[in-house]
């Protein structure tokens, strides 16, 4: 079975109650969001589930297209579980990977942007803000490889170097198999992200082996693989469908809201689990 997906959930979807050794899956409901915990134990749960050893959590909440309000359960749930995956102290650079001139893949670029990067409030500032507890963040958009002839993992092990944080945060559009779950999903995970592996066009890894720190990945599935859509809906074999198909991707048409809906959401879940001292109302004023 090809499995053109990022997400965790729906490779152990396939397993049913076959085989599980290797794979423990935790489902709860936390209020309006449906959250899943799949963790990954050893070399027999990588082959079944194709995915690192590891720790992957999906937060399914209401539609990002007809989800206007931030501040409420989902919110919640989404700086729940990223605080479960962070290092309980240290500074963290958070990473937005994905190209911004294309807007199913531009979700990476537009969180890093509403990050509330601190590492320069010191000093006298910083007493100025009345804000002595913050964590410190830094954040980054790298770009994509055919503008910046490098690629991320490359530009993050610079950064890294310079800044040295005690762990990463990246945050990219993810590939989902099923279109159910385009615009209302949202996958962290502890084992870092190769960009690009759900669009059959992967990058340079970036985890905790690659960089030398922790890397939590966040991602949201904006696209669904063509050839995977009609295969699964029609029952038709994808060595019969026409020439070009198994390069196509489909996105939802209303993707511009979707995309500035959950890079907000995203944005302000992170912001929220870095820095717990300030209200989720205050934040979205800092990072307006």
């Amino acid at each position: 079975m090809d499995f053109r997906t990022d997400l965790a959930l729906e490779r152990c979807e396939f397993l049913g109650k076959k085989e599980t050794e290797g794979v423990i899956i935790e489902e709860f409901e936390a209020k309006k969001a449906r959250v899943s915990r799949i963790t990954v134990a050893n070399e027999r749960g990588e082959k079944l589930v194709g995915k690192p050893k590891g720790l992957y959590v999906t937060v399914e909440i209401p539609p990002f297209a007809q989800h206007a309000q931030f501040i409420d359960d989902s919110l919640d749930a989404l700086v729940t579980e990223i605080r479960r995956l962070l290092p309980e102290k240290g500074s963290v650079l958070v990473a937005g990977l994905g190209n911004m001139k294309i807007t199913p893949d531009a979700l990476g670029p537009k969180c890093a942007s509403m990050i509330f990067s601190t590492r320069h409030i010191t000093g006298e500032l910083l007493k100025e803000t009345g804000l002595s507890g913050l964590r410190t963040v830094s954040s980054f958009s790298t770009g994509v490889t055919g503008d910046t002839g490098a690629q991320a993992g490359e530009i993050l092990k610079g950064l890294i170097a310079t800044l040295k944080p005690d762990a990463v945060i990246t945050v990219d559009a993810l590939a989902a198999r099923s279109v159910s779950r385009l615009g209302n999903t949202v996958q962290m995970c502890s084992t870092g992200i190769v960009p690009g592996s759900g669009v059959g066009n992967a990058r340079q890894e970036i985890s905790e082996k690659t960089l030398g720190v922790p890397v939590i990945a966040l991602g949201v599935p904006t696209v669904v693989d063509a050839a995977t859509l009609i295969t699964d809906y029609s029952g038709q074999a994808e060595a019969s469908l026409p020439d070009g198909t198994q390069n196509m991707m489909v996105t939802p048409r209303e993707i511009d809201l979707m995309i500035e809906r959950a890079a907000k959401l995203t944005a302000l879940a992170i912001n929220c689990a870095l820095q717990p001292d300030i209200s989720p109302e205050d934040m979205l004023i800092l990072t307006a």
